[in-house]
């Protein structure tokens, strides 16, 4: 969770002609599968896509993001651009220990999908429910959720057999260690 303070200021409304007081207020954050389920069931689109979101879309995301009750509506328009970093580097943090070495094996299984397959709330909440995952875990934050995703699938995976090409090359350096500790021929 993630806990921002928004600094009171007069902001000026051009299409009713009015000035707008916003109080300080401490607005409580979640980026959740809560949250993006919520904003993907106003935008109809996937929230975790390459497409860039509008300004209106990011200040949706983070109403949607809110738990704090009661906010006026206009203290969203107040948010600094101190607050909006602060934000995006609490939605960017990996909010876990673990990693994964892609270098070292790019063909390691990441979550259950197509490449081709667009990620929307409802397939995480598939993945949730295929790799048994506990419906509470939907309020952790999105990256974490997505970690432990992708650990169930590794750890489902069958185990890999070792191809004839690979085993007969590792049984020939066995064979070969032997000979020379044995200093024999064959």
């Amino acid at each position: 969770m993630l806990t921002i303070n928004i600094k009171g200021k007069e902001l000026y409304n051009s299409s009713t002609r009015e000035f707008i007081q916003v109080k300080d207020t401490t607005l409580a954050l979640e980026h959740s599968l809560v949250s993006i389920s919520k904003w993907e069931g106003k935008w109809h689109k996937p929230f975790i896509s390459k497409d860039k979101k509008t300004y209106e879309e990011t200040l949706d995301y983070i109403k949607c993001m809110t738990i704090t009750q009661n906010v006026d509506p206009n203290v969203y328009l107040a948010l600094s651009e101190d607050n909006i970093q602060q934000i995006n580097d609490y939605i960017d943090n990996p909010m876990t220990a673990t990693w994964f070495t892609e270098a070292k094996n790019p063909n390691a299984p990441s979550p259950p999908r197509r490449s081709s397959e667009q990620i929307t709330s409802e397939l995480i909440y598939y993945w949730m429910v295929a790799l048994q995952i506990p419906f509470e875990c939907q309020r952790w934050h999105l990256n974490r959720l997505l970690v432990l995703v992708r650990i169930c699938n590794i750890k489902n995976q069958p185990s890999k057999k070792a191809s004839k090409h690979d085993t007969m090359s590792r049984n020939a350096a066995l064979n070969a260690a032997r000979r020379k500790k044995l200093g024999t021929s064959g």
